[in-house]
């Protein structure tokens, strides 16, 4: 069976620096798979190579299938690929709803078009949808930036939905969240699963989080896969409490 994801021998290297140093990993359709490691392991350049943020050095990225290796963000985006970044990237002037829509605007027709496209383009209805399974419903109308940071993140995803993604890679969603709201997230996130099918790659580093919401786990540390597992077997492993949790 084809693999949804397949990462072969991937390299970033910055100079004599390998920040992303030979990985392989491969995902299937339907999984939730979270990757873990220090800060400075290489997870995120990992991201941004198989996303086209940066050209990798060495290796393959294959989508259902088809080699995508280098291909651009907006490329990826149209096969079925959405990502968010540890950075918030709403508008915090816009609406909820009015972000969707510029989201969706991006997504369908090219660079320009937040600034050159009709006010909803045809994409009100997404947009409502979109509302609907996020369950924003009561806070639509509203800036984003009026919106608790929790909130901003949970539009943030939602956003990467307008282009009817297949695989959402989420970098930090937890990150800055109210601890009242990860549980929130982590519902969220099995709902999207379950009901839309949707198949999600997770950095985080908060553990209880990952050990939760994924079926495997990837221990990353110094550009390489260190261990690689259910989410208790990573935890447990001696090398990964070593190289993450200072032990």
């Amino acid at each position: 069976m084809t693999a949804l994801l397949d990462v072969q021998a991937m390299q970033k290297a910055y100079g004599a620096i390998r920040a992303v140093d030979g990985v392989s990993f491969s995902v299937a359709s339907g999984e939730i798979l979270g990757v873990i490691g220090p800060n400075g392991s290489g997870k995120t350049t990992l991201f941004n190579a198989i996303l086209g943020q940066v050209l990798p050095s060495a290796g393959s990225v294959a989508f259902e299938g088809h080699d995508v290796t280098g291909s651009k963000p907006l490329h990826l985006a149209r096969r079925g690929i959405g990502r968010t970044f540890q950075s918030l990237q709403v508008f915090g002037k816009l609406s909820v709803r009015d972000n969707l829509i510029a989201a969706g605007q991006e997504f369908g027709t090219g660079k320009f078009a937040r600034l050159f496209a009709a006010p909803e383009a045809g994409l009100g209805p997404r947009a409502e949808e979109i509302i609907a399974l996020f369950r924003i419903g009561h806070v639509a109308h509203l800036p984003a930036g009026s919106l608790s940071y929790g909130q901003q993140k949970l539009v943030d995803i939602a956003m990467a939905f307008m282009s009817r993604p297949r695989l959402v890679l989420l970098d930090e969603p937890c990150a800055g969240v109210n601890p009242a709201l990860i549980d929130q997230l982590t519902e969220l996130l099995r709902r999207l699963n379950r009901e839309a099918g949707t198949t999600f790659i997770v950095i985080e580093h908060n553990m209880d989080f990952v050990m939760n919401l994924c079926s495997r786990v990837i221990c990353m540390a110094q550009g390489r896969i260190l261990a690689e597992g259910p989410p208790a077997e990573v935890q447990a492993n001696r090398a990964v409490l070593e190289a993450y949790l200072g032990a």
